[in-house]
């Protein structure tokens, strides 16, 4: 596989398209841009691998900066202000994934305070969902802050799980649920392996969560199955684009498609059409940027192309200006 032979410095250079920056004010930056153009994002700080409390604190300290900044940011249209993201695991020396007597030791307490400090300034946020390991606690501290009056809180489900059609009960009634395939590589017994069968379940769990009044926040690059999802599947859950948005991760180009659902073109009413919002991480230091795109080339060989694209333009550019020069 390409992510596992692929030297560091040349998983940098592929990042640069896919990481937000290296600061919270470059990231901001790039979220400004997105909403000059109709386009919402959801902003997250990559921080894998935490091993250090030096680290966790580094990473609640920036968290409450960001959830501050996105609060006072007037540049942003209401309905186009960020939301941010963050994983369980960002705040903990004792991740659940680590093996036997790990117990996120300090991640609930941190999200907790993070959550009321977004609440108190306007901000909505999203516990991400990790790998298995982490779905009962994430679902148990959604549960948590729901029943807490945490209304900004939204939370995360995985169709490649498959447990999740039992984890739907477990979601909140009126809490916004992104719904993803999963990026996470799991084994058979816990887990579908086939693509087809995860779409398929996608479609299925989004109308059976829009008819319970959840807000569906639908995760894909799959053209065909943004299209299956706002062309047929909202209508049979007898609902509108007010009640779904798309979502998608930055840098990967999807100009087209992005423009027909801002259009019109695929859902419509009343003069409304579905918001679009783009996943927008960023670094403060470049390792746990490319461990990040390490996972994504892992899940998704056909980002090869875009990396080998990447890297290719950027030669032939770098030839193109040593030639004119």
């Amino acid at each position: 596989m390409i992510e596992k032979v692929l030297p560091d410095f040349l998983i940098r250079l592929f990042a640069g398209p896919y990481v937000a920056g290296d600061s919270m004010e470059a990231a901001l930056q790039v979220a400004r841009s997105l909403a000059s153009g109709g386009i919402a994002t959801t902003m997250d700080l990559l921080a894998e691998g935490i091993t250090r409390e030096e680290e966790v604190q580094e990473d609640l300290a920036l968290y409450e900066r960001l959830i501050e900044a996105v609060g006072k940011d007037t540049s942003f249209p209401p309905a186009l202000r960020p939301s941010i993201s963050m994983k369980p695991s960002n705040f903990t020396t004792s991740p659940l994934d680590r093996g036997p007597g790990n117990d996120a030791k300090g991640s609930r307490e941190h999200i907790f305070h993070l959550a009321g400090l977004a609440r108190e300034r306007g901000v909505e946020i999203t516990v991400d969902m990790e790998d298995r390991h982490w779905t009962d606690f994430t679902l148990d501290l959604l549960e948590d802050l729901w029943e807490g009056g945490y209304r900004n809180v939204g939370g995360v489900l995985q169709t490649r799980l498959k447990r999740t059609d039992r984890d739907l009960d477990r979601i909140p009634e009126g809490m916004r649920v992104r719904l993803v395939l999963g990026i996470y590589k799991e084994p058979p017994e816990v887990a579908y392996t086939d693509k087809a069968s995860m779409k398929r379940r996608m479609l299925e769990f989004g109308e059976e969560l829009l008819r319970r009044g959840h807000y569906v926040e639908f995760g894909t690059h799959d053209e065909a199955l943004i299209e299956a999802f706002l062309g047929k599947t909202v209508a049979k859950a007898g609902k509108g684009p007010e009640d779904c948005e798309i979502q998608m991760l930055y840098g990967v180009p999807r100009r087209k498609i992005i423009g027909r659902i801002l259009s019109g073109e695929l859902l419509s009413r009343d003069g409304k059409v579905p918001m679009v919002r783009i996943y927008t991480p960023f670094a403060t230091s470049w390792p746990k940027a490319t461990a990040y795109c390490r996972r994504r080339l892992a899940e998704n060989p056909h980002m090869a192309v875009y990396v080998l694209g990447n890297l290719a333009a950027r030669f032939t550019g770098r030839q193109k200006a040593t030639q004119a020069g």
